[in-house]
């Protein structure tokens, strides 16, 4: 079997569940590529959407909120007539020079872009085929999936499952997996103490990790000084900005010779960070829960952009692994009174505990196919 995963660079999420897959292939010696979905319309293409999808993010939430509504009421349009579909097209010629070069035979999809693109790409060349995949990385069935022709949909939980049945994906091609794939380094622990030497952070008392997604976005500024001006005594905060050069610039400014306060960019090394935490303040990504819930590590969820991302916030919830609140204010609040309540964080650390590797079972599903294939 030899892979390719066809990701999206609109936010780190799917980069993360491709580089998952990826890992878990390698590891059973399997080749496994990785391609931009975009770069194949073509590289300025792929900038300008990424670009924008970040604009709106960090500062029109609301217009995304209100995009994402549209997309979820769309009425069925057909292959041929759904517009997204039609401009991904654009992109298959290149697509299938690739396809056709390297010899992939399974076709993994880790965003409903490129699920679109290989939809189109087969109904164009129907003598190529390729195992072809689609995985959610978020706990909702996505807009446009009951558009997509795929062999497999990975879902990450049997409420998604009944969704996307009721979309209109046919239950025989689902398959319910433990999560929303991560990297392996979230299964590998380092104790608490060591994470925050490494990591430079004080190695005792409660510490907050605060982080909203990639991007930085939401109101991490607010969320940060309310949360700094009443710390309790021992406690810290780390702020993760992500790619927000402004937001790092501005917390820092603001926390200069705070010994208990670490403000950093772009980071590299979450599952470290998660590690040295006791609590995670953050957005409800479905790929950043997700790696709490490995991890183990207490959330408090801001419910920043809605969208895709509520589900993911009423999954947490459910499970008991996380809490929300409405605004900065009564967030920092719950935070507040959950460091204070160590049996609760390890309650909520019980609740979420997820050793099953998602990545390693949609691994056995392919592998299982690839034999019934031959």
């Amino acid at each position: 079997m030899k892979a390719l995963i066809l990701t999206c660079s609109t936010g780190q999420g799917h980069n993360s569940v491709a580089a998952a897959v990826q890992e878990v292939f390698s590891a059973h010696g399997a080749a496994c590529d990785i391609a931009d979905t975009l770069s194949f319309l073509s590289e300025k293409a792929s900038e300008a959407i990424c670009r924008w999808h970040t604009r709106l993010y960090r500062h029109i939430p609301s217009a995304w909120r209100v995009s994402y509504r549209l997309l979820e009421q769309h009425p069925a349009m057909g292959e041929e007539h759904n517009p997204l579909a039609n401009i991904l097209a654009l992109g298959t010629d290149k697509l299938y020079a690739l396809i056709a070069q390297k010899g992939y035979d399974c076709l993994i999809c880790p965003h409903v872009f490129s699920a679109l693109m290989v939809t189109r790409l087969q109904k164009l060349h129907p003598e190529l085929a390729p195992a072809t995949s689609f995985i959610a990385t978020d706990y909702t069935c996505s807009p446009f999936v009951d558009e997509c022709r795929m062999d497999r949909y990975f879902v990450p939980s049997p409420l998604v499952a009944e969704e996307c049945v009721q979309a209109g994906v046919p239950a025989r091609q689902i398959v319910t997996i433990p999560g929303v794939p991560v990297r392996r380094a979230f299964y590998e622990p380092v104790a608490k103490a060591e994470a925050r030497r490494r990591l430079g952070l004080p190695e005792t008392g409660r510490l907050v990790l605060a982080m909203c997604g990639s991007m930085g976005c939401g109101h991490l500024d607010e969320l940060a000084e309310q949360l700094a001006h009443r710390l309790p005594g021992g406690s810290a905060l780390a702020v993760v900005c992500g790619t927000n050069v402004h937001l790092q610039r501005k917390l820092e400014r603001a926390f200069a010779g705070r010994p208990n306060i670490a403000i950093w960019g772009y980071r590299d090394d979450i599952p470290l960070l998660m590690d040295s935490a006791d609590l995670f303040l953050t957005k409800a990504g479905g790929v950043s829960t997700s790696e709490a819930a490995v991890k183990g590590l207490p959330m408090v969820l801001v419910d920043a952009i809605s969208a895709c991302e509520g589900p993911n916030l009423r999954h947490f919830c459910a499970t008991g692994g996380a809490v929300t609140a409405p605004d900065p204010e009564a967030l920092t609040e719950l935070c507040l009174r959950l460091l204070a309540d160590g049996k609760r964080l390890e309650k909520m650390r019980g609740a979420l505990l997820q050793k099953q590797n998602a990545a390693e079972a949609i691994w056995a599903q392919l592998v299982e196919k690839e034999a019934v294939r031959q």
